[in-house]
């Protein structure tokens, strides 16, 4: 049954595919997504990794903390959704190209 099986090649291929896991999560934490809302009043960055890089709130906001909440979720899940949408994309090419 296993005969025809080439342990040295099921290494190489282990091999291959821990290094596309590292140049992923690399290029995970290199892509940043930028989101804002209330005409720029809150901004925020996040990378692909769903990390929050940065938040920025404009000072008119800081007394209207109902507004604030609106607009920081609103920015946040923004800026979630666009890493999200390039993950996604990145594991699809990745998988392609390996297959090629």
């Amino acid at each position: 049954m296993f005969k025809d099986f080439d342990l040295s090649k099921m290494q190489e291929m282990l091999e291959n595919v821990q290094q596309k896991a590292k140049e992923f999560e690399d290029e995970l934490e290199k892509k940043e997504f930028c989101a804002s809302s209330g005409a720029g009043m809150c901004k925020v960055k996040v990378n692909a990794k769903f990390q929050i890089l940065d938040i920025s709130i404009d000072d008119e906001l800081l007394n209207d903390k109902s507004s604030m909440q609106i607009l920081l979720i609103s920015a946040l899940n923004d800026a979630l959704k666009q890493a999200s949408n390039s993950t996604k994309d990145m594991a699809t090419n990745m998988f392609f190209k390996a297959g090629q």
